[in-house]
């Protein structure tokens, strides 16, 4: 195929060049945890448990280690910057790696960068979770990370890397949650299919590389303080999502499902279906042994989400540079016209990319949701005078209006859940008489409303900074 390197290249780096715009926005969603985990840990001294509002939210913390020691570089009032900074340098990783694997696949170094500037252009990485400061883009990073050490040492025969794929499983869990064994083992059980990669996975250096991977979450609950009750709560937090809803709910979500997935696919997933339905695509095209298992790793690893009763669409992201591998691999067997058209359509994808960043999501923020945040945390620092404050509020509204509280008071203690029996201080909380208090201010932030509370002395008005 006759399309020049170049042509790419430039398409990858502007791609990549388009999440800046997005590092300067305001809080989104719930990425406010991560920093404000961040700066408790760091401010208690612990490196092991997640704090939250001074509460141990047992959740793993290979992120919150990255986001400290850049922090107390770049400044704690600069932590979001900071948290979404990685979330992107996760995300071109992940392209990355993408195309290490397409590379030592097919062999074909234009083709290894086409499959990463479709992950990359991908709508739901993007323009939104690609740099969203959520811990998701990192536990990808690891989960795919094994995955394709795992494919590349069985179709090579180096059994050595399943010690990097045990390494980068482990980092997953340590970044997340369980699921990376599951999103792991389906590609071991699909690979094993394969009579020569059987004769390796299951050779001694596999099975001691495959020992010690199974090992080190038992080593790593072993370890920290509490670590049974956490990892049984990390256990019933995946059994939750196996509860039934009732069948109209659960028939909604069989058929919507797949129609979200694949709307944060596009513009290569609709791209993908037009060739087909043109009937482009080269007849050979799903004959390719690598496209097949390809399509059988991701397949089993969709099928599970799919068919549980309660599942995010972000929670396939450890998938989607196999959703890249597939999409771009039946382009590019659709002929040079085919990728040249798809090329233009991933030029307009970033364009409308950095508008996004420049002009829609500012003016959004600016309008409805965002930069209210900010102008609240503002207030109830000036309302509060230096006097005890403390939030019981765990809504996005909440956290990210802490937050801001927490970087512009920074290196005063983050805010914590209040005593018991708090006698005189100001409480930030999602409702009005929880816990039982006068109103001293109230906040709509786009759809929520957020309170500040006062006791005792704190609602005398005219009370000196202390």
């Amino acid at each position: 195929m006759n399309m020049p390197d170049p042509s790419i290249r430039l398409l990858l780096i502007a791609a990549a060049l388009s999440f800046l715009p997005m590092l300067n926005l305001y809080y989104v969603g719930e990425e406010a945890i991560f920093p404000i985990t961040s700066m408790e840990m760091a401010q208690h001294g612990v490196w092991l448990k997640q704090y939250l509002y001074g509460s141990d939210v047992q959740h793993n913390p290979l992120f919150n280690w990255l986001i400290i020691p850049l922090a107390n570089l770049a400044g704690w009032p600069h932590v979001l910057l900071v948290a979404r900074g990685l979330t992107v340098a996760a995300t071109l990783a992940t392209a990355a790696v993408l195309a290490w694997l397409a590379w030592r696949l097919f062999r074909d170094r234009r083709f290894a960068a086409f499959a990463a500037l479709v992950h990359l252009t991908f709508a739901d990485v993007l323009m939104y979770r690609g740099w969203l400061a959520y811990v998701d883009p990192l536990f990808a990073l690891f989960v795919f990370s094994a995955i394709a050490i795992l494919w590349v040492a069985c179709a090579e025969s180096r059994p050595a890397l399943l010690w990097l794929a045990a390494a980068a499983l482990t980092c997953a869990l340590l970044s997340k949650a369980f699921t990376a064994y599951v999103f792991y083992g389906a590609a071991f059980v699909a690979l094993a299919g394969h009579r020569d990669y059987r004769r390796m996975l299951l050779g001694f250096p596999s099975l001691a590389a495959h020992a010690a991977m199974l090992l080190a979450p038992l080593l790593w609950f072993a370890a920290i303080p509490s670590g049974h009750s956490q990892s049984g709560r990390m256990f019933d937090e995946i059994l939750a999502k196996l509860a039934f809803p009732g069948i109209g709910d659960y028939l909604a979500k069989l058929l919507l499902y797949p129609l979200d997935v694949w709307s944060g696919l596009l513009p290569a997933g609709a791209l993908v279906a037009y060739f087909a339905l043109r009937r482009r695509v080269a007849p050979g095209a799903g004959s390719h042994r690598h496209f097949r298992t390809a399509l059988l790793i991701t397949g089993s690893n969709f099928l599970p989400y799919w068919l549980a009763p309660y599942s995010g669409v972000r929670y396939l992201i450890p998938i989607y540079p196999l959703f890249a591998l597939i999409a771009a691999w039946l382009i590019w067997q659709a002929g040079d016209a085919a990728v040249r058209s798809t090329r233009r359509w991933l030029a307009a994808t970033i364009a409308f990319s950095f508008a996004l960043g420049l002009f829609i999501f500012p003016y959004y923020q600016h309008k409805f949701r965002g930069e209210n945040y900010a102008l609240a945390a503002a207030d109830i620092i000036s309302i509060t005078q230096g006097q005890p404050l403390y939030v019981t509020d765990s809504s996005a509204s909440g956290l990210n209006v802490a937050a801001y509280i927490n970087q512009q008071r920074y290196p005063q203690q983050a805010l914590q859940y209040p005593p018991e029996k708090l006698a005189a201080g100001f409480i930030i909380a999602r409702t009005p008489d929880s816990p039982p208090a006068k109103i001293a201010k109230e906040y709509r932030l786009g759809g929520d409303m957020l309170y500040l509370l006062c006791r005792g002395a704190a609602c005398e008005p005219g009370l000196p900074i202390k």
